[in-house]
């Protein structure tokens, strides 16, 4: 679905969340993402991929890479973790 997805030229972005991390557990080959990312994604489809540890292979394909920092957390005054915030 992703794929058909970034595909379509009338999308102009598409946000893969937390695939980082599918990636890492090796639910998905990461050879064939970055192949599909550079050899079929339309010129102009932004794609931004979340989650912690980004493989090298993606790293180095991106144009723009980022790193969060936490600075002030809920739980570090004993809220629980909420639904839709973090998990």
């Amino acid at each position: 679905k992703a794929k058909e997805l970034i595909r379509d030229p009338d999308i102009r972005m598409v946000l893969l969340d937390e695939i980082n991390i599918a990636l890492r557990y090796d639910y998905l080959d990461v050879a064939e993402v970055v192949a599909f990312l550079r050899d079929e994604k339309p010129e102009m489809t932004h794609v931004v991929l979340t989650g912690r540890n980004a493989k090298p292979e993606l790293i180095e394909l991106a144009d723009l890479v980022t790193e969060m920092t936490l600075v002030k957390h809920p739980f570090r005054s004993g809220i629980k973790a909420q639904a839709g915030v973090e998990f």
